[in-house]
């Protein structure tokens, strides 16, 4: 059995822990969650790929010193075994623009032991904020349309 008290049990106790990562009055703060990441955790979005905790570690510093305030909303989680998909909104206010949300979804994969092994992001970021910038918004997505569908 393991004693380690920083493990993932259910879909309750992971949506209850990554709800305090994000507030809406400021930046976020990763360090109750940390623990819950295994040390050869293998992390990737549309933007990076990383493999280790320290590199994970540096990755989240890094989007709360870009970010001026952040916040996200779960819309949806689901547990399966071993596997955590969930649906969420991310709003985002960066250094001298207005704010963007961001929809998207992740899937976490837990090990044996109960910790976050492997979390992969999925999200249209510019698309997304692109649509809220007047005028740009309208060229971007015809853009799209013509050229993938």
């Amino acid at each position: 059995m393991n004693d380690d008290p920083y493990v993932i049990t259910s879909i309750e106790q992971f949506i209850s822990l990554w709800s305090q990562t994000y507030n809406r009055e400021g930046k976020p703060d990763w360090s109750h969650i940390i623990p819950y990441y295994d040390e050869s955790i293998h992390f990737k979005d549309c933007i990076q790929e990383v493999q280790g905790l320290r590199a994970f570690k540096e990755l989240t510093e890094r989007l709360t010193k870009r970010s001026n305030e952040l916040s996200m909303a779960i819309n949806h989680a689901v547990m399966q075994d071993r596997i955590i998909y969930m649906e969420w909104e991310m709003t985002i206010l960066f250094r001298n623009t207005r704010s963007s949300t961001v929809y998207g979804a992740s899937r976490l994969m837990l090990n044996e032991e109960g910790k976050i092994i492997d979390q992969r992001d999925y999200y249209d970021l510019w698309g997304d904020i692109f649509d809220n910038i007047p005028g740009f918004n309208r060229m971007y997505r015809r853009f799209m349309r013509r050229v993938f569908g």
